[in-house]
């Protein structure tokens, strides 16, 4: 056989393959799409329409979730964390899944999207159980509004106005995380032959995952699959910018609830220093330090789901 031959041969193969491996892909996609679209509920605020989720009974609480998410991943939060007897609302913010990106998507804005939630479901006052890039959001809530806010468990706090995005040491650089967004087939594809990769990304190490509870192991692996549909939350992770705004200011001295506050301090996503600023400044807090967890805080959850309870029940 010829190398002409063999070449042409193997390219045949590869343009197979590629064909193929994007027809699986995309069809998976399409059908975790639909899922998501069949079971998800809408409100229209003055920013555009929000999207969200609710299950249980009992006080209620907002949820809101990380960079990458939606409320697939606030689901996830709450069931890892907070558990039975509660009322979720568990939400997709600006550019998440079916959720409006309007033209001003500050945190600002988002927190008068909460609220036009909040009176569309009748509600008066809420809990919130927030993590990550849904942390900035929640304190201008709990800012602006603090009639409105009852008690708050922040995780793993992702920098905001006058932190800048840069953190030393991540796993991964930060445009690469708008790149493993940027397309489902090669998102769907990395789930499949490169998970532990995908884990060490989100700041699952390999040493953070060894003895690991069955929970907490599925909630890894849950956290990896909820980010397909991918391209539909590249929107929110380019805005997630917007904490860290220079025209933006938190008057933490203005939030009235009582807050958790939650990081460990080998956090490589987000620094503990954030965690520790926001102590400094909100008036009725704690701050729950670990020394070992990462951000996703494994090897804590259990513990964590008493504080939540602690916290509600106080």
């Amino acid at each position: 056989m010829s190398s002409f031959r063999f070449f042409l041969i193997a390219g045949a193969f590869l343009i197979l393959a590629t064909l193929a491996l994007s027809i699986v892909a995309g069809t998976e996609t399409r059908q975790r799409i639909a899922s998501l679209d069949a079971e998800r509920s809408l409100a229209h605020t003055r920013h555009g329409q929000i999207e969200f989720i609710s299950w249980g009974s009992g006080p209620p609480v907002l949820v809101v979730h990380g960079a990458g998410g939606g409320f697939d991943q606030g689901r996830l939060l709450a069931q890892a964390i907070g558990g039975d007897g509660y009322r979720w609302i568990a939400i997709s913010r600006f550019g998440y899944l079916g959720s409006a990106l309007p033209d001003a998507a500050s945190t600002a804005a988002q927190a008068e999207a909460f609220v036009d939630l909040l009176d569309a479901l009748s509600m008066e006052r809420v809990s919130v159980l927030a993590m990550s890039g849904g942390v900035p959001p929640t304190l201008k809530f709990a800012e602006m509004f603090p009639e409105r806010v009852d008690r708050m468990m922040l995780l793993s706090s992702a920098p905001f106005t006058p932190f800048t995005p840069d953190v030393e040491d991540r796993p991964i650089p930060t445009w690469a995380y708008s790149a493993l967004l940027g397309n489902d087939v090669v998102y769907w594809a990395l789930t499949k032959v490169a998970r532990d990769h995908l884990a060490e990304a989100f700041d699952a190490r390999a040493e953070l995952r060894e003895g690991l509870s069955e929970n907490e192991a599925l909630f890894v692996s849950g956290l990896i699959d909820t980010f397909l549909p991918a391209s539909r939350r590249l929107g929110g992770v380019n805005n997630e910018g917007a904490a860290v705004d220079p025209a933006a200011a938190y008057e933490l001295e203005a939030i009235r609830a009582k807050v958790l506050i939650v990081h460990a301090r080998d956090d490589k996503l987000n620094p503990f220093a954030v965690g520790v600023a926001m102590a400094a400044r909100i008036p009725k807090n704690r701050l729950l330090a670990f020394d070992r967890g990462g951000h996703l805080l494994l090897g804590h959850h259990a513990e964590l789901r008493t504080e939540f309870e602690i916290l509600l029940a106080d």
